[in-house]
């Protein structure tokens, strides 16, 4: 078993409408009980969403700290090594559907801190990245979406006679996400483009599990809830990711643009071989430049009109050009491509390579096709190795 003792957080009140956004976040991060964690998430969303919260942080700010852990009921979930974890099935019997929606439930309940965790740790640095309004609402949505994701799994868990906590769970998800608490955007390549996306390339064998045993239930709800939901999560981590890489190059990718696909027709070569021997030139550190891919067809754009962090506050030109010496712009004005500068954070803050089978057409409503992940895959890499 894990230890997994950590300093008792101060209880605090439940999130209010005098509290800044970022204050509302660490309320969910120190609230150790998942259900209450619950309502926190939904009071939030709610006051956020009608505007009774009006800023993402308050003034001044500096005083607040994100937990490095946030708080867990261990008296509640059982926690042990990815080693020990319990087999879960391939859903034949009722206890290995069971097991297979424990560990969902699991997943989901960090899913919102996690969620939480970006608000308020990239919340409480404005200096480094000055994120509009925009990012803030994605990543409210997700953290409702995920809470919505717990609170029904956990109930359809009840309903097959079982509870959260009757396994034991490992904390795998957190330990990738505390290692890229220093940086916003190996986060966002991390969390919600290599893990997100991988919850999508197996959430149709799971979905299959339960539906060939008899369970349509669970089925449904994987399916027809939680599935595309999931997909917009990918797609935020996407979206951000061309922001940042814009913001980087001088061009700024307009926030209340959606999540675009990107196109193959614009290349010279337009076939996924075509595209993957470009970033492996562009990988190399060319020199930025604006193409016509995706990631350059960014368009300047004033971002006056967008709130800043803080009450009032907008987000400028001049702010935008404050960060300019941010090591992680450095990093990505490295790179000729938001598709290669992707590739060197996954490279640097996940260990291994990706492993196939991908879901592409799910891959792809994300917003990212092969190009993002396949030089990152296996069997590209076999063939790099071998050749």
């Amino acid at each position: 078993m894990v230890d997994n003792q950590q300093p008792t957080l101060p209880e605090l009140p439940p999130p209010g409408s005098d509290d800044s956004l970022v204050e509302c976040a660490l309320k969910v991060l120190k609230c150790p009980d998942p259900w209450k964690k619950a309502e926190y998430t939904y009071a939030t969303a709610s006051m956020w969403r009608e505007g009774v919260i009006k800023c993402v942080r308050p003034t001044p700010w500096q005083h607040l700290r994100v937990p490095d852990r946030p708080a867990r009921s261990d008296d509640k979930v059982r926690v042990c090594t990815p080693g020990e974890a319990p087999r879960r099935g391939k859903g034949g019997t009722l206890a290995s559907r069971q097991a297979l929606l424990h560990s969902a439930v699991h997943i989901e309940n960090w899913a919102v801190d996690l969620s939480w965790d970006v608000v308020a740790r990239f919340g409480l640095r404005p200096d480094e990245y000055d994120m509009p309004r925009q990012f803030f609402d994605d990543f409210v949505k997700v953290a409702e979406d995920e809470c919505r994701h717990f609170t029904a799994l956990a109930r359809r868990l009840e309903e097959l006679g079982s509870h959260y906590g009757a396994f034991a769970v490992h904390d795998g998800l957190w330990e990738s996400a505390s290692n890229t608490a220093h940086s916003l955007p190996a986060r966002l390549a991390v969390e919600h483009c290599v893990h997100e996306a991988r919850g999508l390339d197996v959430l149709p064998s799971t979905i299959a599990k339960f539906a060939n045993n008899g369970d349509k239930e669970s089925a449904a709800l994987l399916r027809d809830v939680i599935y595309p939901e999931e997909i917009s999560h990918c797609g935020a981590g996407v979206r951000w990711i061309k922001y940042l890489y814009g913001v980087a190059h001088g061009t700024q990718l307009p926030p209340s643009e959606p999540v675009k696909v990107a196109s193959t027709d614009t290349e010279a070569d337009g076939t996924v071989e075509g595209q993957l021997a470009r970033l492996q030139v562009e990988e190399g550190g060319a020199a930025p430049q604006q193409t016509g891919t995706a990631a350059g067809r960014c368009q300047s754009r004033d971002h006056s009109h967008y709130a800043d962090g803080a009450c009032g506050s907008s987000n400028s030109d001049s702010q935008l050009s404050s960060t300019a010496s941010s090591s992680w712009m450095a990093d990505a004005r490295k790179y000729g491509s938001v598709e290669a500068w992707f590739h060197s954070l996954v490279r640097a803050h996940f260990w291994g390579a990706l492993k196939p089978p991908f879901n592409e057409e799910a891959r792809v409503k994300a917003g990212f096709g092969p190009e993002w992940y396949l030089p990152l895959s296996v069997h590209t890499q076999q063939q790099q190795q071998s050749s």
